[in-house]
């Protein structure tokens, strides 16, 4: 068989030759199409043809869709990987909670005791921005122990605050010591707590350097806003 033109490629190879029925007689010179001129000629021709016109369109939409996907699933893995928290300190203990459940941090203020309600958990109402909501006092329901001597802080100018938490139409506020903000870590830096009166509300612990001006590590409890939520409506409300 003669070698084909490159408009005129019959792919033999697929009829006749080693991958068809083996009855094209050149096997008997060439052994396997692979080294025939005609498979040789038809490589080539697929190697220097011309660019379709919309090639390039095509293949810059593949790529850009491609790209897309790809930051999709790696935004997805971090997202299912990474936990956001707002760390705080109560006495001596610095906690954490996930931070999609923080509303507001508000500057201390006067708290009102609810008659014949108020006690060591719920200590009553507290106005934020002209609403009043429930305050309770998260050191006590966690059983916190009452630092008698000074704790060493992140700045020397810290001060009360209070936070609003918000999850699923239930709101509550309670004080804290000291507050950090916002922080990041791997599910997997995650540890188990050890055996505490803190240990029901806390999922895991991990380790946590604030800043280079800060010669050691802090453990953070990161407590069950599942639990805590429940727990307080139950003893609360």
């Amino acid at each position: 068989m003669n070698p084909a033109t490159p408009l005129n490629i019959e792919r033999c190879w697929n009829f006749i030759g080693i991958e068809g029925d083996r009855s094209c007689p050149q096997l008997a010179t060439y052994t396997h199409c692979r080294n025939c001129p005609v498979y040789s000629t038809a490589g080539r021709y697929l190697l220097e043809r011309s660019i379709p016109e919309d090639y390039r369109h095509q293949w810059t939409e593949l790529l850009a869709k491609s790209r897309t996907d790809e930051n999709s699933q790696i935004s997805h893995t971090l997202a299912t990987t990474q936990i956001t928290v707002v760390i705080f300190r109560l006495q001596r203990e610095w906690l954490a909670l996930s931070a999609q459940i923080f509303k507001e941090i508000s500057p201390a203020n006067v708290v009102h005791t609810i008659p014949h309600r108020s006690n060591q958990i719920l200590r009553g109402l507290v106005s934020i921005r002209g609403e009043l909501l429930l305050c309770i006092s998260l050191s006590d329901l966690l059983n916190l122990e009452t630092a008698d001597t000074a704790v060493q802080t992140l700045s020397p100018v810290v001060y009360s605050r209070m936070v609003v938490l918000e999850k699923a139409d239930k709101t509550w506020v309670f004080g804290v010591d000291e507050l950090y903000g916002v922080h990041r870590f791997h599910r997997d830096e995650l540890q188990d707590p050890p055996k505490s009166l803190t240990q029901t509300y806390t999922k895991g612990l991990f380790h946590w350097q604030p800043g280079a001006q800060m010669e050691r590590s802090h453990s953070v409890s990161y407590l069950d806003d599942e639990l805590l939520f429940t727990t307080l409506a139950r003893k609360v409300l």
